[in-house]
């Protein structure tokens, strides 16, 4: 089965777009911020809240960063104006870290300032290991120069999380708690299910030991039942803690949760580059592959 969903992902590339977009339209909003805005409506209806991701990242140009810092703008401006219950998520190379740190320390900045004169709040999406260091030096620069309003993404199956975690402890971060899914060699990165499951499960507690916030990230059942365990057993308020999906993903377990009186976000995915973000995603992932290959036939196309 992985040597299928191998080729799956492979081959992904070479099946038409409007077929991807079949299956991918559940769990990408759709291409505007109305789509998205829809969509955020329609899990609020369901008892969830939810965070923006404007699709597109790896800039080349300034001027693509640039464009990211003003449609990231209105997204704030439009959750303000609705009322929603929402937030954005950011992922740094969208705003030029590989094209100069400092510019998009800037742009970076002028956002969460903006959000925070709305009362709103931006969470930086955690990226390939090559932009993780990277990403902690412009969040700690950020809370240094006063912007609490900001957030960071860890991801469960690197080695170093754990020691990331201690060396952030006297900030306190609010996270977001995720296995991770891009493709890292083993020497930084745990391989086995039960291994990432267990350094889950031990940087969830080191979180909560540390005084933090967390939005426990996460569509296994195994650990959707530890972040239920670590919660309850520290007794925490439903103001401390959130549980995260993405959207489409896992829907029953969602709602069981939203039942429970948990307080669910759904990461909602929207913007033009759609199509590049799918094949990415399948391609780093094999077995969601599996499931939307699968789904094209039983979808008719």
């Amino acid at each position: 089965m992985a040597l299928l969903d191998r080729l799956i992902a492979a081959s992904i590339g070479l099946i038409p777009k409007f077929m991807v977009r079949r299956v991918a339209w559940r769990y990408v909003a759709g291409e505007t911020l109305d789509d998205a805005v829809d969509a955020v409506n329609g899990l609020a209806s369901r008892g969830c809240c939810a965070t923006f991701d404007l699709l597109g990242e790896f800039v080349e140009e300034p001027a693509q960063a640039d464009a990211a810092l003003t449609e990231y703008r209105a997204v704030l401006d439009r959750i303000h104006a609705d009322g929603l219950d929402a937030n954005i998520s950011i992922k740094l190379t969208a705003f030029g870290l590989l094209l100069n740190e400092d510019d998009a320390y800037g742009r970076v900045r002028n956002l969460v300032t903006h959000a925070a004169s709305l009362g709103n709040f931006v969470r930086i999406d955690m990226e390939d290991s090559t932009c993780t260091d990277a990403t902690f030096k412009i969040y700690r620069r950020l809370r240094e120069d006063g912007c609490d309003n900001v957030g960071l993404v860890l991801q469960a199956y690197l080695r170093r999380t754990g020691a990331d975690v201690d060396a952030l402890t006297d900030l306190a971060p609010s996270y977001r708690l995720c296995k991770g899914i891009y493709v890292e060699p083993e020497e930084i990165a745990f391989k086995g299910v039960e291994e990432i499951r267990d350094n889950y499960r031990r940087v969830l507690d080191a979180m909560f030991d540390g005084g933090s916030y967390v939005g426990i990230a996460t569509h296994d059942p195994a650990l959707v039942d530890a972040g239920r365990a670590a919660v309850d057993e520290r007794g925490l308020a439903r103001d401390r803690y959130e549980f995260q999906m993405l959207l489409g993903v896992t829907e029953g377990i969602r709602d069981r949760l939203v039942a429970e009186g948990r307080r669910l976000r759904v990461y909602v995915p929207f913007g033009r580059d759609w199509y590049a973000y799918c094949v990415r995603r399948l391609k780093e992932n094999p077995r969601i592959g599996r499931y939307v290959f699968l789904g094209l036939f039983r979808s008719g196309a």
